[in-house]
């Protein structure tokens, strides 16, 4: 047991140490598909600080637009792809602008 503590402290102070010389960690990532003019997960959940990276697979174009106004994507051909960060917590609903049917959201919490 005294082995693994010693690890794990060493292993905080190594984490500390790499935020003390400015050394990036990777956010928190997460994807939604466009498929058969749906978005897929239609509920996403995620951290505060998280990107989240829209892949259409239709195809036919589509667009990712926040109804707030917050992000909006220019039109995504097949294959094509769009990411947006989330600074602040809320929920997040968004729409196909050529597609007005086509609706979901991100619900960003507390990280």
């Amino acid at each position: 047991m005294r082995s693994l503590r010693l690890a794990a402290g060493a292993a905080t102070a190594s984490m500390t140490l790499l935020f003390a010389v400015g050394v990036a960690i990777a956010a928190p990532t997460a994807s939604v598909v466009i498929d058969n003019f749906s978005y897929s997960p239609m509920v996403l959940t995620v951290a505060a600080g998280s990107t989240v990276t829209w892949t259409n697979r239709d195809d036919i174009p589509h667009t990712v637009r926040a109804i707030d106004g917050s992000f909006h994507s220019p039109p995504l051909d097949t294959d094509d792809h769009y990411s947006f960060t989330f600074a602040k917590p809320g929920v997040y609903s968004y729409f196909c602008s050529i597609h007005p049917k086509m609706v979901a959201k991100v619900i960003v919490k507390a990280a």
